[in-house]
């Protein structure tokens, strides 16, 4: 798929000391969670030669001056193999993360595939690079936590991608981390983004635990874990990215407060993934001949940035997961029906007001995360990957904004991803993989109900 130019190593400057963080609470639900993978495509006319003489030389040295302020993603988990004793996060003078150089062969169409209509799943693996392999030393397993691949499209492109541990940090801080990286690339130097009051915050004490939580849950580990399987290729499934203009969510948002007066939480994400989810729940009936219990379950589940609702809050720029989990169910019958729009976004319109924005609530029932979240990984579940708050369309490296944003880890969990949309001001941008028939079954299903009267236009070629 790729050409292999370079495989190197990449660490923070040599003057960089030991950093030890402990394993939060937050940190450990995603132990054994499968690593993101992020892929960003750029529109640049680039020649190989001044790829690999100019850019390439530049995108190390801004690498390890950006790991100087973010010194943890060069290290790696310890994981205890005996005894009693927690995981912990290690960064020790040496270490350094893994980074790919490539070139993507002439049977890679870059404007394909960074094209919003339905495309191999497959097709985007040799851009995502992987995390080295685990290492076993002292009764240990050593866990690297990043991996970085830049690869060439030949006079079209680039594209960077990106794969992390997720028990090292959440969206808002990887994305940080991007961002910080792309910044002190662009300006040749990190300036810019020390001005930007966006340093990592490091100190675990802000994370408070007097219940035991982070114990509680090393405990039930061996009982449940939030664990994902590992991915089998080919993975028979095709991504697209659907859009939702500014005015579409609008509609959808007035159909529900016209519906559903009482609901208080009527916001673009409610009524965006409560739209999303309904239609996966038609399109899985259309394609399995509707042969599915209707009491059966159905569950969506999403994780929310904590930071501001802990109390006391954590910075912002706090570096690690802060994460809290929350869910909500209906059945197969209720969401495939015509009210099932008005019962999800009800649903999830609840949960929000109720669950997470009330400081009380958000982690009154953590010590349950891990069974909960857990034994639904086995159901039928749909969730969120990413948020609107995190705009990777800003990112520029000095080539520009990206033309496309992939979230690949998508492919593994049934996760919708979502983000700001790249055109349209005030759109959202819903990335899904899904099999070829159901993929089919859900583009009318999701065209059709945004105009399924005269009050919801939509124009199928701006929004897919």
């Amino acid at each position: 798929m790729v050409t292999l130019l370079e495989h190197c190593r990449i660490g923070p400057p040599s003057a960089a000391a030991e950093v030890l963080l402990p394993v939060t609470f937050f940190d450990m639900i995603w132990l054994y969670f499968h690593p993101i993978q992020r892929l960003l495509f750029y529109e640049f006319s680039c020649s190989n030669s001044h790829f690999l003489e100019t850019i390439v030389p530049n995108l190390k040295a801004s690498l390890s001056l950006t790991l100087k302020h973010f010194t943890p993603l060069a290290g790696n988990l310890v994981h205890p193999l005996i005894g009693s004793s927690k995981p912990v996060f290690q960064y020790k003078p040496g270490d350094s993360v893994s980074l790919t150089i490539a070139e993507a062969n002439e049977a890679f169409d870059f404007n394909y595939l960074t094209g919003n209509q339905p495309r191999d799943s497959d097709d985007f693996y040799g851009f995502v690079p992987e995390l080295p392999p685990e290492k076993i030393e002292l009764d240990s397993k050593i866990i690297p936590l990043l991996a970085l691949q830049v690869t060439l499209f030949p006079n079209a492109g680039i594209c960077i991608g990106f794969t992390n541990h997720h028990s090292i940090g959440d969206a808002s801080s990887i994305v940080g981390f991007i961002k910080a990286w792309s910044s002190v690339t662009k300006f040749v130097g990190d300036e810019q983004f020390l001005a930007g009051n966006s340093l990592p915050f490091y100190d675990r004490s802000v994370i408070k635990d007097p219940s035991g939580l982070a114990t509680k849950f090393w405990n039930q580990m061996s009982i449940f874990k939030i664990e994902s399987l590992p991915l089998n290729f080919p993975t028979n499934k095709v991504r697209a990215t659907y859009i939702l203009l500014e005015s579409d969510i609008k509609k959808l948002k007035d159909l529900v407060i016209f519906k559903r007066p009482t609901l208080v939480h009527a916001s673009s994400f409610t009524v965006t993934t409560a739209y999303v989810w309904t239609c996966l729940v038609k399109a899985t009936a259309a394609t399995t001949g509707d042969e599915t219990d209707g009491e059966e379950a159905e569950y969506f589940a999403f994780a929310v940035d904590a930071r501001r609702r802990l109390n006391p809050p954590a910075p912002p720029t706090y570096f690690g997961n802060c994460l809290g989990l929350v869910y909500t169910e209906s059945t197969h019958e209720q969401l495939k029906g015509n009210d099932g729009f008005l019962i999800a976004a009800e649903l999830i319109g609840e949960l929000i007001s109720k669950k997470v924005n009330n400081k009380e609530e958000i982690l009154k029932d953590a010590e349950n995360w891990i069974s909960y979240f857990g034994e639904l990984l086995n159901e039928r579940i749909s969730g969120v990957a990413g948020s609107p708050k995190f705009d990777l369309y800003d990112t520029d490296y000095g080539w520009g904004n990206p033309k496309k944003f992939e979230s690949v880890s998508i492919d593994g969990d049934g996760s919708m991803s979502l983000c700001k949309s790249r055109e349209f001001e005030g759109g959202l941008e819903i990335g899904l993989s899904l099999s070829k028939p159901k993929m089919d079954a859900f583009a009318p299903i999701f065209f059709g109900g945004l105009h399924a009267d005269d009050s919801m236009p939509i124009n199928p070629k701006e929004n897919f």
